[in-house]
């Protein structure tokens, strides 16, 4: 792949690891419930109603698989930009091959081509 293209892509990754470290921070503000009630002044974060109870602990849950969701994701946009570092970036990690620029286009954190990929998840 060319220098000129590597940028591209570069540029599209740094992008989104940014703005995926700002939902990272406001998903962990409101699993911490930080901006919840103690902003509005409301220093019980105690739910009143047993419902509420199970509603939050719910609420907490889904917010911190996301936050795991978005970590992973991150993480791989960090294995990328150090395999454009590398020279290595577009290359499947497991047979070697061109990743399409399609895939890369849709993807672009994507380490394995989608043969390879498939054959991983499945």
């Amino acid at each position: 792949m060319k220098k000129a293209e590597m940028k591209v892509y570069k540029d599209r990754l740094v992008l989104l690891r940014s703005r995926l470290r700002g939902d990272v921070n406001h998903l962990a503000d409101a699993a911490l419930n930080k901006n919840g009630n103690h902003a509005a002044g409301d220093l019980s974060s105690m739910p009143i109603h047993m419902a509420d109870i199970g509603s939050d602990n719910f609420e907490q849950e889904f917010t911190l698989s996301l936050m795991e969701t978005e970590g992973d994701t991150l993480d791989a946009i960090e294995a990328a930009l150090e395999r454009i570092e590398d020279g290595t970036y577009g290359q499947c990690d497991e047979c070697g091959v061109k990743i399409p620029k399609t895939r890369l286009n849709a993807i672009p954190y994507a380490s394995y081509c989608v043969k390879c990929a498939e054959k991983l998840e499945g």
